[in-house]
């Protein structure tokens, strides 16, 4: 057996598909060990990608055809998990859309980077649970160029929703069919989800996901962020800071 043919076997066994459509699949790659160090936090999650793929192909195929297919022009999504995700009794979760700026940069014009850090050690307290980093949510939906534009009309007055409509998007455009779909693959036992929004509780409510409460995620209050967080609120419906259940 040739090298390559070793190479191509060994990553194989570290794929997975799952069915989007008819027409199209999702192609789940790992666990991959990853060591995190943030400041004093450190853990070892396992680390896992995902890419939609066409439903025709093979592993052996998605494999060859990675050098042509110019993924780094269009972002793939992932997913932390830590401890025994998959048969551990209790899980918690969070769907984190990414923010480049705020994950990155540490923007203080919202609370993403605070709420992503913040989920990393309320897994690794927990002891098992995953976050599902969700690459096509820059902005609520519209992307980063999208983004910047609407950070401009916000600097002029404008909230987070009057922006995205100002520049012709819906306030939120995010959807999570792809990420349920790797969750259902990597996990069948019910999880806590870590949010403040009510459209991801849905979701996975409608999925039979959900365990029969959340936990909220407030903190990273800023003087530059207090606009943003009241408009999640009082326009996008965010839940404020006590935990509730989901009926």
């Amino acid at each position: 057996m040739t090298t390559l043919q070793k190479t191509i076997d060994f990553l194989q066994d570290k794929m997975q598909f799952t069915k989007r459509s008819e027409i199209e699949n999702i192609c789940i790659v790992g666990p991959v060990n990853l060591p995190v160090k943030q400041g004093d936090f450190e853990a070892t999650f396992q680390w896992y990608s995902w890419h939609v793929v066409d439903a025709k192909l093979s592993k052996e195929e998605v494999i060859d055809s990675l050098a042509s297919s110019n993924l780094a022009f269009g972002q793939q999504s992932s997913v932390l998990a830590y401890g025994d995700f998959e048969n551990g009794e209790e899980a918690l979760i969070r769907m984190h859309s990414i923010c480049h700026t705020g994950d990155i940069f540490g923007s203080q014009r919202c609370d993403c980077g605070y709420q992503l850090h913040e989920s990393m050690k309320m897994i690794k307290e927990h002891g098992c649970g995953a976050i599902f980093y969700l690459a096509n949510h820059e902005g609520r939906g519209i992307g980063l160029f999208s983004k910047s534009l609407a950070y401009l009309l916000q600097e002029q007055g404008f909230d987070t929703v009057e922006a995205n409509h100002a520049l012709g998007f819906e306030d939120d455009t995010r959807n999570y069919e792809d990420a349920i779909r790797v969750l259902e693959t990597l996990r069948q036992k019910p999880v806590t989800l870590i949010t403040n929004n009510p459209k991801k509780l849905k979701a996975l409510k409608e999925h039979g996901l959900l365990a029969d409460g959340h936990i909220p995620l407030w903190g990273g209050l800023t003087e530059t962020n207090k606009f943003y967080l009241q408009t999640k609120i009082n326009k996008s419906g965010h839940i404020a800071q006590q935990k509730v259940t989901v009926q």
